[in-house]
């Protein structure tokens, strides 16, 4: 082939990546993405649009359950309780959940149990317990699932369960648990009870879905007892305190109502990953609540959210403080709104404090993180790594009686790319614990000042400025 035409099929080639810049303005992705993705198609135009069509296009509409269901769900016929338990809470409180309950179109709810549970020596206990106690019904939805001795350990809770005619059904992150395989839960199936993945992995029909992942961490137990948070299964999470690789978390045990709403979250995940409907009232029991019980709203996000129902909430929680915001996060990295709104209240006398980990199991998305810390602490927000081990809690402690968790992390993947979980409950008791629970990690803590974080070396202040810019894209 003539040199000449071999430079045409070259310069047409790359000119022909650029039809994808249209598709990405389209999209209606933020500025800020939209900018990185065609900055990514410009300069690398082969590699940048590839990837742009394998993991960049994820938006998509999700067969909802309520949609496919043969009857109404019995959650609408339980939000009197909370309606009753709304009208005697004060002004400031009324307006906070109806903005929640109209950001995140999930009513609002009660539960008459909310125990913080504090890292695996607390939780897997506790779920290994209701498991082995269940009746009718075991639902298990974690990110990650490891191949060792704890997993075995549920994995064979759950097999029991299967045995004496519970119903099982397990489902996983295909990506969170790369490197194990369905081979792993055949004693599950071959005892009765079911399995899947979410299917995220880039393969056939489901190459869109690569950048997706179903985060959540939801167990539900005969529709009476749900537990919600950031933890997952494996040894490595039982870590105790001492060891280098030590994981701190938290998760939340649920009871009454607001368990309802759950098993609609995971009824609706197994629908989209297994075409099986969860509809039959057994799964769905009245619950006995009264107007005295504590109110809960469950948050739910995902890239079939359009509302962007989670960075909104958070930006209400912020907007609605009136003493203090405490935030555990794993991974830090705001967008705009979220950072004016951290600005804005504490700049307005709410203490604000932000607890991020020193080490992470993603270690660049700690450079990212500190990248903001400096326009937070000239508004007066307090900064705090942990230094312990590494901070996984996805936590909120507002004011006294508040409570927030879940799965979500205060970065991009979780606001936006990210399926996934968080419940906010008023309750005094585990609002005592979690702030029990933060100020040991404060303690552990080294706090970031603006005067000991602005001379930091030249190094860093480039790695930092070079890795914020691709935080839409983590």
């Amino acid at each position: 082939m003539h040199p000449a035409l071999d430079w045409t099929l070259v310069v047409v080639s790359y000119l022909l990546t650029w039809l994808a810049i249209p598709h990405v303005l389209l999209s209606s992705k933020r500025p800020a993405s939209t900018l990185a993705w065609i900055w990514a198609i410009l300069l690398f135009p082969f590699i940048g649009t590839a990837l742009y069509f394998a993991i960049g296009t994820d938006r998509f509409k999700r067969r909802r359950l309520r949609h496919v269901s043969g009857h109404a769900l019995p959650a609408h016929d339980e939000t009197r309780h909370a309606q009753a338990a709304l009208a005697a809470a004060p002004p400031h409180t009324q307006a906070l959940l109806r903005g929640l309950t109209a950001i995140n179109r999930i009513p609002l709810a009660t539960t008459n149990c909310a125990d913080l549970l504090v890292n695996a020596a607390e939780f897997y206990p506790r779920l290994l317990q209701a498991i082995r106690a269940a009746k009718h019904h075991v639902h298990v939805e974690f990110f990650i699932w490891r191949d060792d001795a704890r997993g075995r350990e549920f994995r064979e809770a759950l097999t029991d369960a299967a045995r004496r005619g519970v119903a099982v059904r397990l489902l996983l992150d295909q990506i969170g648990c790369f490197g194990i395989s369905h081979r792993f839960f055949r004693p599950l199936v071959e005892a009765g009870g079911h399995f899947s993945w979410f299917y995220s992995l880039p393969f056939g029909s489901h190459i869109r879905l690569a950048n997706l992942r179903n985060h959540r961490k939801l167990q539900i137990i005969d529709g009476r007892i749900a537990f919600v948070g950031g933890m997952n299964i494996g040894e490595e999470y039982a870590r105790p305190p001492g060891d280098p690789h030590y994981w701190r978390d938290a998760q939340l045990e649920l009871g009454g109502a607001v368990v309802t709403q759950l098993q609609e979250a995971f009824a609706t995940d197994w629908l989209f990953a297994t075409k099986e409907r969860i509809d039959s009232p057994d799964y769905f029991p009245q619950h006995d609540d009264t107007p005295g019980d504590q109110l809960c709203q469950v948050i739910a996000g995902g890239p079939d959210l359009p509302r962007e129902p989670i960075p909104k909430s958070l930006v209400a929680l912020l907007n609605a403080a009136q003493k203090r915001v405490w935030i555990s996060t794993g991974y830090f990295a705001p967008d705009l709104l979220l950072l004016a709104s951290m600005q804005v209240c504490a700049a307005r006398g709410v203490e604000v404090r932000l607890l991020i980990s020193e080490k992470s199991d993603h270690p660049f998305l700690v450079h990212v993180g500190r990248s903001y810390y400096e326009e937070l602490l000239r508004f007066g927000v307090r900064v705090f790594e942990y230094s312990l081990g590494i901070n996984h809690a996805k936590s909120i402690l507002l004011d006294d009686d508040w409570v927030m968790v879940g799965s979500a992390n205060s970065d991009n993947r979780s606001m936006r790319l990210n399926f996934e979980l968080n419940v906010l409950v008023e309750s005094p008791a585990a609002a005592h614990e979690l702030e029990r629970m933060m100020t040991e990690d404060f303690s552990v803590s080294r706090e970031i000042s603006l005067r000991g974080f602005l001379p930091r070396p030249l190094g860093r202040r480039l790695l930092e400025a070079a890795l914020r810019p691709l935080a839409p894209l983590l």
